[in-house]
């Protein structure tokens, strides 16, 4: 199966390094490998001149093509006409040596498949339970297995706002569990959600869809968006075999007043892709969570010590919740 490996890249010469060192060593090499560089210095070209990679063409983008979603579909318009699978990986992860392999597999596997994801293995750690376990109130259980769950969610199940669908799919009033709630069970799990930076697609479905522009730079949730819109007419897996490890690299991150707008502007906007009208009961729903969760946010002021990240990602996340009712994102189809 002739597929290519695109790795969007922003001011990370030395983690895109360590990735590619990966890669390297894989089982099942890349087809070729497209390196887009937003980068505003050349810092990569030069680190990825002094290191030889096999079939790696990279490019070097200008402002108007730079942002995670514009440097994505530049890469995809660079493609070779022979590929049949597009890969997407952060340029802060590390591949266990049979990712593509397993990704490989899991398209053999299931040939409806339009994407499949891989599996992020060293942020969460899971333990094997048995299938009729029940879960105390501080953790999560899933398909035999169970971690802990996160303060938020904690307290969303005692005020009965916990997602009532399975990880990976969005409940109508949005805020449901990621698939980084899927154990590491071996298993492949339908899901309706990837996160983009551990995905793969059928080069095909580019004929129709493309990541939307509206989230510009960092682009939050713009995997989200693309994978809920993919998900109406096809069917995406995650193959939990599939396993990388992901550093969340700092370098080239939004300050957090903006990344708390874009958490509730950019929420809303996913939310409404997956469900244009919904009910009155989901919009009280969603409208309680991001007050809850910004006022969990802006406690943190008060219990870690990095006070003015939580302080100003507070006020960004309570502006972006202001700001939709006289300036609603505008859906683009």
């Amino acid at each position: 199966m002739n597929f290519t490996l695109i790795i969007c890249t922003y001011m990370r010469p030395n983690p895109l390094l360590k990735l590619l060192e990966s890669v390297k060593h894989q089982s099942l090499y890349p087809n070729e490998i497209i390196i887009v560089d937003g980068s505003t210095n050349l810092d990569t070209k030069i680190i990825l001149e002094q290191n030889y990679f096999e079939k790696l063409n990279y490019f070097l983008v200008e402002k108007e093509n730079r942002g995670l979603t514009k440097q994505r579909n530049f890469g995809i318009s660079k493609t070779s006409g022979q590929s049949e699978i597009v890969c997407f990986l952060d340029d802060d992860t590390i591949l266990e040596p049979n990712y593509f392999e397993e990704i490989s597999k899991t398209y053999v596997a299931y040939p409806n498949a339009l994407g499949v994801g891989g599996y992020i293995n060293n942020e969460v750690i899971w333990t094997k339970t048995t299938d009729n376990y029940t879960p105390a109130r501080n953790e999560f259980f899933f398909d035999g297995w169970k971690r802990k769950d996160g303060s938020r969610f904690v307290l969303r199940k005692k005020l009965g706002l916990d997602s009532d669908t399975k990880p990976g799919f969005l409940p109508e009033f949005s805020n449901g569990r990621s698939i980084g709630f899927l154990p590491p069970s071996g298993k492949i799990y339908e899901v309706e959600q990837l996160m983009g930076g551990v995905s793969s697609f059928k080069k095909v479905v580019f004929n129709q869809f493309q990541f939307s522009t509206y989230f510009e730079g960092y682009g939050l949730y713009e995997d989200a968006d693309f994978t809920l819109r993919l998900s109406k007419t096809g069917k995406l897996y995650v193959n939990t075999k599939a396993q990388l490890d992901h550093f969340h690299d700092h370098s080239g991150r939004p300050n957090k007043y903006q990344y708390g707008k874009m958490v509730v502007r950019n929420g809303w906007y996913v939310w409404r892709v997956k469900y244009p009208k919904p009910s009155f009961k989901s919009i009280l729903k969603w409208n309680i969570i991001i007050l809850l969760l910004t006022f969990t946010r802006f406690s943190n002021i008060f219990t870690t010590s990095k006070r003015k990240e939580a302080f100003t990602e507070s006020i960004g996340r309570t502006i972006g919740w202001f700001s939709l009712f006289f300036n609603k994102p505008k859906i683009s189809t």
